[in-house]
């Protein structure tokens, strides 16, 4: 059975909206599927009735920047009440601190010359603040479009832009918004749910001694089948999570389609996930 357990939405950095999103999936034959918005669940109703419009069974799903000890990393949360006031409370300062650590960044590119309302821009994204669509908002900007090229280059990509605007030392640092590891599991304990680690593989977070660590405070899966990983990643998580009795899971990190001519236009064209392949991932999809 095709699974995807990690996607975004309008509602953090992806592209599509939740209903938009659904409609998409149900064509590539996807049967379970999580919506995992950055830092909120404001899309999750919405996509729970266009999956279910599509007889496409959906997961709560949530995505966050987390923390332990002096490792950073993100997380995925599944089937937890998502209308509880304290996770919406814990959710709210988070997108606060990213939002306030955004807009120094976009105040001081106003000082360096580029073009743009920075309060106007920031009132247009009521959850989390994405990097990548204000990078489409500089690049909109005639003006700030010349300039990006005269100073990165006619084939500047989204990665160039980010990491010479949002994390220059001379401009500013981006601060994401983490969240200690410990706050998220006594809420956990109140509003239940799967944690799972997120595509390890992508910052080299697959050591057994981390795992062990993550599995000891009472992290109950790792993320196995991602895009993000390499098929030596994706056979070490596999086996580390089978010693370790962690749940298996797999999903796309879908943000967007491509919007230029290369012929593959998003992950599901090339990468499937199917559940037999996931063990215990049950306890997070049910049974059918």
């Amino acid at each position: 059975m095709l699974i995807d357990l990690q996607m975004h939405s309008t509602y953090s950095d992806g592209y599509l909206t939740p209903t938009e999103l659904a409609e998409k999936i149900v064509g590539y034959g996807i049967k379970i599927a999580a919506l995992t918005d950055h830092n909120t669940v404001g899309g999750l109703d919405e996509f729970r009735r266009a999956c279910a419009a599509r007889k496409i069974k959906s997961v709560a799903g949530l995505e966050l920047y987390v923390k332990l000890d002096q490792v950073r990393f993100n997380l995925l949360w599944y089937n937890f009440d998502d209308k509880d006031p304290d996770l919406h409370k814990m959710l709210r300062l988070s997108q606060l601190r990213r939002k306030a650590s955004v807009r120094k960044i976009l105040k001081k590119l106003v000082v360096c010359g580029f073009r743009m309302d920075a309060e106007a821009t920031l009132d247009r994204y009521n959850h989390y603040i994405p990097i990548n669509h204000l990078v489409d908002d500089m690049v909109a900007d005639r003006a700030n479009r010349v300039r990006i090229v005269k100073e990165l280059g006619d084939h500047f990509r989204e990665e160039d832009v980010i990491r010479a605007y949002f994390y220059n030392k001379e401009i500013g640092q981006l601060r994401e918004s983490y969240l200690n590891i410990h706050q998220v599991l006594a809420l956990r304990k109140k509003i239940g749910g799967q944690l799972v680690l997120n595509h390890p593989g992508k910052y080299n977070q697959l050591s057994r001694a981390f795992l062990e660590k993550l599995k000891k405070i009472g992290i109950d899966g790792v993320e196995v089948l991602s895009p993000h990983h390499s098929i030596g990643a994706v056979m070490y998580a596999q086996f580390i999570a089978d010693k370790l009795k962690f749940i298996m899971t797999g999903g796309t990190d879908f943000h967007r389609f491509e919007e230029n001519s290369v012929f593959l236009q998003n992950p599901w064209e090339y990468f499937q996930i199917d559940s037999k392949y996931l063990k215990r991932v049950e306890e997070i999809i049910g049974r059918g």
